[in-house]
């Protein structure tokens, strides 16, 4: 089965969680379904769903006699302990040929190929966060054949990077949405241990907050919760941007739910199709919305939606969906307890490498402005990240501001950050800036501190040294080593989201110099959307200073704590934890364990207290000894210290919900 529209192929993805399901959504009006198999896919919690092996090759011979196609799922983060079922689950998929696999983890193309997969065509998973053009060139190198366009990718860039890349994209076109850009959300994990990233996210997003800006109270209900996802009257300018498949969420729906969202929008593009002018795009639409599970939103389709995008119909009852079940209620991020401590130095010493103990471990330090990187190089940081997402009130690093910083530097280190999310304008400026300065040394820079796989592919020819930043969520040394050696990064930041087993793991696997965020607040939800809107299109309904940060900084409120938000010069939000994470008493086994490099997030402290927080972990490195005595006497800035994901052994094995 095949749609064309002016020679453009049009695909109706749908999705299928059983093979119960499965087998009534192939005959429904779709092209396309994808589904999941018995592991590695983002829909693992729910008991009963997922396909089993013979039921994924009997779902790819049913949909190939359709004359359509089968997308299986093999979208999580992989642990170490995963990628032996990895290479146990893409032998029997290369037997039973899928049409693509959409994957997240970048270890799936050395898996594939030193085995020499090739029937296993590889599609880019939302949670690749795919949002610039050298991001789909470096894609593609790799062989992947299409992308899921972020969620936050109008239809016009899409348009955009299509043509000029001519790579496939996939569309979310309805269902649930996140306010989180994919792959950024790490609360689940610090709170839970519970890796959305490996599909058993605890929605924090949908917990019942109230934010709190100047001293004010507002009565913000759910701002996190995010509206489902409604293209159905948008048909036209879908099929307009090039976009080839359009994705219906749903593999936890149930069949009749199903049935009504695929079909209703596989006739709408039919009707579309064979009667362009004519087309009706409300025809039918009522139903989709009196059977709705939360109201509708085009998302970032046409725009940035703002608080348009939030959604109060269902979570407003203090319930996540219309059947009532809830995935979580708002929780405290746990103490930093010295029993613990002592549990996390026992697993780390399992991984004790020779020879680590002889060379000093460096302590690196991520900034938001001048003032904090002079602190932090007066207090004897070996490297200085500035980072490309300042938040406000401070601005953007200037050149002269890098030059005199530069200048100052001694024996330190300082590298040039750059935002997460990294559009077609960030590129063109961060290359100008990078390129002509390649006849003065480059302003001084020791190197770049990069985000994402668009930006190493952009200056690999850069003679600058890479470092890859946290937020790529390296979760298994194979993925290290691909960062390593095909994108030349010189070290890697061990993903946040590692429990203690599977950090020990890496650790234990790798060759790849890794560092590890030691200290600080870092940033655990990274949104397009912006809270601060809250405060300026409503009104308060009481007033309360914030706690541990200044008022001009929005916080989110529940009965467990305060989260601080802070606003980038993009418009972008960053939510950060109300504790600090300290690994200051275990610094001695991480660095035996092979972590070179202690990171200290310090964007969010005054110069004063982020100078005394890296004197102590210098004067820590000189003598690994005496952490705990150094741990002592540390007072916490913020709501206190936590171990974040460290304080779980392993993802917790918790009871399905059902969603």
């Amino acid at each position: 089965m095949a749609r064309f529209f002016n020679g453009k192929e049009v695909e109706l993805l749908a999705p299928a969680g059983t093979f119960d399901i499965f087998k009534s959504v192939i005959d429904m009006n779709c092209d396309a379904v994808y589904f999941g198999g018995p592991s590695l896919n983002m829909r693992m919690m729910r008991k009963g769903y997922n396909l089993s092996y013979e039921e994924v090759r009997q779902a790819i011979e049913m949909t190939h006699e359709r004359g359509k196609r089968a997308y299986v799922t093999v979208n999580n983060l992989m642990n170490e302990e995963d990628l032996d079922e990895a290479k146990r689950y893409f032998a029997f998929l290369n037997e039973a040929k899928p049409d693509a696999i959409i994957a997240q983890d970048l270890a799936v193309f050395p898996l594939i190929q030193s085995m020499n997969y090739t029937n296993i065509p590889v599609h880019s998973s939302v949670m690749m966060n795919v949002h610039n053009m050298d991001m789909i060139e470096a894609l593609k190198e790799m062989g992947v054949t299409r992308v899921v366009a972020s969620r936050e990718m109008d239809l016009r860039t899409a348009e955009l990077l299509q043509s000029k890349t001519d790579m496939e994209f996939e569309y979310f076109i309805h269902g649930d949405m996140c306010t989180v850009h994919g792959g950024n959300c790490l609360i689940s994990s610090m709170l839970y241990g519970n890796s959305a990233n490996r599909g058993r996210c605890m929605k924090p997003c949908r917990w019942d907050y109230r934010v709190k800006k100047d001293g004010h109270i507002y009565p913000t209900e759910y701002p996190l919760a995010a509206k489902d996802m409604y293209m159905y009257e948008h048909i036209p300018e879908l099929i307009k941007s090039g976009i080839v498949s359009f994705k219906i969420e749903g593999r936890m729906r149930d069949e009749e739910f199903l049935r009504l969202l695929v079909n209703s929008y596989g006739d709408a593009i039919d009707r579309y199709i064979a009667d362009p002018i004519g087309f009706n795009r409300k025809q039918d639409a009522e139903a989709l919305y009196e059977n709705r599970k939360r109201d509708f939103s085009t998302g970032y389709a046409f725009d940035k939606p703002g608080l348009n995008y939030i959604n109060r119909r269902y979570e407003g009852t203090g319930k996540f969906y219309s059947t009532g079940k809830v995935f979580s209620t708002p929780t405290a991020e746990r103490e930093l307890k010295l029993d613990r401590v002592e549990q996390v130095r026992d697993r780390l010493g399992s991984a004790k490498r020779e020879g680590t103990a002889h060379a000093a471990p460096k302590v690196s330090v991520h900034v938001n402005n001048v003032e904090q990187a002079r602190a932090a190089l007066a207090a004897g940081a070996d490297v200085i990240y500035l980072t490309g997402d300042v938040y406000q009130p401070d601005r953007p690093f200037t050149r002269e501001e890098i030059e005199a910083l530069t200048a100052e530097k001694g024996h330190a280190q300082i590298l040039l950050g750059m935002p997460r999310m990294m559009t077609e304008l960030h590129m063109e400026q961060y290359n100008q800036f990078i390129r002509a300065g390649a006849g003065n040394g480059f302003y001084g820079l020791d190197g770049l501190l990069v985000t994402n796989i668009g930006a190493m592919h952009k200056f690999r020819d850069v003679q600058l040294p890479m470092v890859a930043d946290f937020n790529l969520n390296v979760f298994n040394h194979m993925s290290a080593a691909l960062y390593h050696e095909r994108f030349n990064m010189e070290r890697l930041h061990a993903s946040l989201e590692l429990p203690l087993n599977d950090l020990t793991k890496l650790l234990d696997n790798t060759n790849v110099p890794i560092e590890v965020i030691v200290h600080g607040s870092p940033i655990v939800m990274y949104l397009e959307l912006d809270l601060y809107e809250n405060t300026e299109v409503m009104e308060s309904i009481g007033e309360e200073d914030n706690k541990f940060v200044d008022n001009q900084y929005l916080v989110l409120m529940t009965d467990k704590g305060e989260n601080p938000v802070y606003r980038d010069w993009s418009g972008r939000n960053h939510l950060a934890l109300s504790k600090e994470l300290c690994y200051l008493p275990m610094l001695k086994e991480l660095h035996e364990a092979g972590v070179d490099h202690f990171r200290i997030e310090g964007k969010t402290y005054t110069p004063e207290q982020l100078g005394h927080i890296v004197s102590v972990y210098k004067e820590a490195v000189k003598d690994l000894t005496q952490c705990d005595s150094l741990f002592k006497g540390m007072q916490p800035v913020f709501a206190g210290y936590t171990l974040g994901s460290l304080q779980f052994g392993q993802a917790l094995k918790l009871e399905p919900v059902e969603v």
